[in-house]
């Protein structure tokens, strides 16, 4: 009856997909199991450590981006400034240039009265000749 129980428990196994091994193989298969687990760590930790340096690499590129964009800001900044500064020396030029042409247009409205009173004089003075 032990060697019948013993059989069909074979048969079971077998039906199972289990199999009777020794302890050594058991030992051995859990190993290869343990092994291939390890391997695929290693394999993940492979991957995240090529991963991180890529966006270690991604970084330091984007640090250098970003620091030669700052450097063109500041430059456009410096050129900025100064053609403000030019812009302001311009208009302080031009506002004493029409300063200078507002008196001198006050000037020449100035001197055409005083042409005309003499115009007006000489005029008068010429009507007062021809009468004498």
């Amino acid at each position: 009856l032990q060697k019948e129980l013993l059989k069909y428990k074979q048969e079971a196994r077998n039906l199972q997909g289990i199999k009777i091994t020794s302890p050594q193989d058991a030992l051995q298969q859990r190993l290869i199991q343990q092994d291939a687990a390890v391997l695929q760590l290693k394999q993940e930790l492979l991957r995240a450590n090529m991963d991180k340096e890529e966006l270690h690499n991604q970084n330091v590129d984007l640090q250098r981006k970003v620091e030669e964009r700052n450097r063109l800001l500041a430059e456009y900044k410096k050129e900025l400034c100064q053609k403000d500064r030019h812009l302001q020396q311009h208009q302080t030029k031009l506002d004493e240039m029409l300063r200078q042409l507002s008196e001198a247009s006050y000037q020449q409205v100035d001197l055409e009265r005083e042409l005309e009173h003499k115009e007006a004089l000489l005029a008068h003075c010429m009507k007062r000749e021809a009468e004498e």
